[in-house]
Formats: C-alpha cells, sequence, structure tokens
C-alpha cells in the first residue's frame, strides 16, 4: 500500500493529514483538562460561489447603492439599520440579536488583493493563504495550527472540517480529519480488516496513521452524536451550514479538544433573479442567519471561547446585470462572531460606490485584505506569533482591532 503525505479513506467520513507529525493522544485526560482552561477555537466558514455582500451588510445610505441596483437593491425601509448607513439584509433578523449585545462584528469592502474573478483560483488563493500563488499546497488555517501552542498529548479532532473530504484551508503538516456527519463517522469496509492490515504493517508512518483513526472513530462514537439535545430553545435550520454548525456545537461542548474548524456552504453563485428583500439570496441567507445565530445560542458557557470568521472568495458586481443578477467582483464583506469580539460595528474603510471610486469600474474595491482580518485572529485568538509563517509574503498594514483579548 502506497502512502503518501495525504491519506484519504474513500467511501468513509474520515480524511487525516500529515502523518509524520501525528502525536500519541491515547491519554485523553491530558487535552480534556489542559492547565491554564479551555482551549481556544477558531472557526472558519467559506460562502463558496461569491456571496453578494452588498445585499449582505448593505450600504443603505448611499444613493448610488440604489441607483446601480434598480430591481434588487433592499428598500431602505426593509434594511435592519445598523448604523445609519449599513444595515444587514432583512433574512438575517436573527443576528441581529448577536450584533447588538456586541458579540458580531462586520468588516466591509474586505477581500483577496488578486484580480481573479475565477471562482477555482480565488477560492484556492483564499484558502492558501497565498493571493496570486497557485503552487502553495497547503492552508493557512493548518500552518497557524502548526504554529500555535499545544499540550504535550494532541487531540484526534484537535483539527476538523464538516466535510466529506479535506478542504485546502486544512491541508498541510499539521494533523486533522473530516467528518461530513458524526453518525456516519465510520470506515468504508470492514473495521477488523482495516484494523488487521495497520497491526502488521511494518510502515513506521502507516501503523501510528490507523491506530489513530480508530481512535478518532471511538471518540466519536462515545459522544454517541444521534442523541444530542442543543439548548434549550435552540432549533437549528434544515439547511446545510445549520447541519454542519449543530455537529460543530456538539463536539465543541463535549471538550474533545477542538482548537480549530471549517465548514462551507455553497449556492451564492447569482448571475440570474439574484432578488432584493426576497428571492434567491435572501433565501439562502434565512438559513446562514439562522445557523449562525443557533450555533452561537447553543455554545452557552463556550462562547468566550470560540471565534468564528466568515469568507467568501469575492464580491459581485456593484451594477446588477441585464437578468436581475450579479457577476464576479472584488472585495465583499467578512463576519467576526465570538465572545472577545468588539461589536456592533462595522470595520473597514468604505471607498464609495462612485464610478472613480469603483475597482476597474464595475466593483467594489478591496481596502482591507482578508489576511488582516485572518491575521488578528490567529495572532489574538490562537497566540500565534511569526505571521510570515502562517500568510507568507504578506506585509500586514496593521490590524482592525476588532478583537479585545
Amino acid at each position: 500500500m502506497s502512502l503518501t503525505r495525504r491519506i484519504f479513506l474513500k467511501d468513509s467520513a474520515l480524511a487525516m493529514v500529515g502523518i509524520g507529525m501525528l502525536p500519541s493522544w491515547l491519554a485523553r485526560s491530558a487535552w480534556a483538562q489542559t492547565p491554564g482552561g479551555r482551549k481556544k477555537i477558531l472557526v472558519a466558514i467559506f460562502q463558496r460561489g461569491a456571496v453578494d455582500g452588498l445585499n449582505v451588510v448593505i450600504p443603505h445610505g448611499e444613493r448610488n447603492y440604489y441607483d446601480l441596483r434598480p430591481t434588487i437593491a433592499v428598500p431602505q425601509g426593509q434594511v435592519l439599520d445598523l448604523d445609519g448607513f449599513f444595515g444587514l439584509h432583512p433574512s438575517l433578523r436573527p443576528m441581529l440579536p448577536l450584533w447588538k449585545d456586541g458579540a458580531l462584528a462586520a468588516i466591509q469592502a474586505a477581500g483577496s488583493p488578486d484580480p481573479s474573478r475565477s471562482h477555482f483560483d480565488a477560492q484556492d488563493f483564499m484558502e492558501s493563504g497565498t493571493p496570486g500563488n497557485k503552487g502553495t499546497d497547503d492552508g493557512w488555517l493548518n500552518r497557524a495550527l502548526g504554529r500555535a501552542h499545544h499540550p504535550p498529548a494532541l487531540s484526534p479532532l484537535r483539527a476538523i472540517a464538516m466535510d466529506a473530504q479535506l478542504p485546502l484551508t486544512l491541508q498541510g503538516a499539521a494533523p486533522a480529519v473530516a467528518i461530513e456527519n458524526l453518525q456516519q463517522f465510520r470506515l468504508g469496509g470492514p473495521e477488523a480488516l482495516f484494523a488487521s492490515m495497520y497491526d502488521q504493517s511494518s510502515d513506521a508512518l502507516l501503523r501510528p496513521a490507523g491506530e489513530d483513526t480508530f481512535q478518532a472513530l471511538k471518540l466519536v462514537r462515545q459522544l454517541d452524536p444521534g442523541r444530542y439535545q442543543p439548548a434549550a430553545g435552540v432549533e437549528y435550520p434544515n439547511h446545510p451550514l445549520g447541519k454542519s454548525l449543530r455537529q460543530l456545537a456538539q463536539l465543541i461542548k463535549a471538550d474533545v479538544g477542538v482548537e480549530v474548524a471549517f465548514a462551507d456552504v455553497g449556492g451564492w453563485d447569482h448571475h440570474v433573479n439574484e432578488g432584493g428583500a426576497q428571492g434567491q439570496l435572501a433565501s439562502n441567507l434565512a438559513g446562514f442567519g439562522a445557523a449562525l445565530s443557533a450555533f452561537w445560542t447553543d455554545l452557552g458557557s463556550r462562547q468566550q471561547d470560540v471565534l468564528l470568521v466568515t469568507m467568501s472568495e469575492f464580491g459581485r458586481t456593484v451594477k446588477e446585470n441585464g437578468n436581475r443578477g450579479t457577476d464576479h467582483g472584488h472585495a465583499n464583506v467578512m463576519f467576526v462572531l465570538g465572545g472577545g469580539v468588539k461589536g456592533g460595528k462595522v470595520y473597514g474603510d468604505w471607498p464609495g460606490l462612485g464610478g472613480d471610486h469603483l475597482y476597474q469600474n464595475r466593483d467594489l474595491a478591496v481596502t482591507t485584505d482578508f489576511r488582516t482580518v485572518l491575521s488578528e485572529a490567529v495572532e489574538r485568538h490562537l497566540g500565534v506569533r511569526d505571521m510570515a509563517q502562517v500568510f507568507p509574503g504578506y506585509q500586514s498594514s496593521g490590524y482592525r482591532n476588532y478583537l479585545s483579548t
């Protein structure tokens, strides 16, 4: 059996990477009860397909927004006002209490400095954290995890993607797992056969990988995911992100050693009939907002330990197209949600939507590099200091200071 840097077990819900660096973590008490308190947890949410950030955090105080979007602009009377200039889409009403409580903030006009309008390239650039460099084969979150402080013994669920395959964000030297469904977390064949294969292997890398795989299986089974009950009054939406965050909340509250997590949700590429206060985007945002709100409430006392960041590969054109939709653009909006967030504020330098201020005369200009937002999360939440190793080639112009800790 050949072994590469990445092992993926087909027909299963498990992927593991960084086999050469997998430590022994059999003494679970070493990471379930860590010295100095509970672990900090960084959660990254990727909205694949390029969400229309101008209809998410809406510049309703700028006339150009309405002039350039005669059919898809959200009417001022329906915008959930935030500060007199920006407001939330009405479908995001479940997130409004998080904003008012100071746990939620937004960064508008954020994005990648790379001009690509290719979904695939732009997603890879954002997940790798190296815009314009197609040769990067590991992700920013994996690199950050590899440099974060950690106890001598690590959990097999230290880094987890709520997906069937490991995304680029979490690929790299540090061990990570991908689980799409906790209840279906299994190997793709008779486990005794796989166990025997690993036990009899003389490969110094393959055998520990097998041991860690089966320990991960045992750990998830002990959680009995099918019987999980969210906190009182919490109801997750029947939405892909809702399903992912419900399972992630269970893992976090079970103290199984999660330190970083990733989830993604698609369906944002609205070239035709995007809609304004109602329509395709509104429907997607309803599930998105309800999922984030349910997750936050469900965390309960763990809220102070969690920081969640959202991103999308690029934004949409400022002007609607002839099909009542929007095309691939440039800058977008990011959300940050957490106990340490200085929320209730829209961060970032607003460039305006006038012709002279648009990027290539069509798009919202990027004034905040997405790595600036992620750098603050990595440094101030995970305690990583060497940003050059996490985001190679990036020269920070200073953090947005959206975190209070």
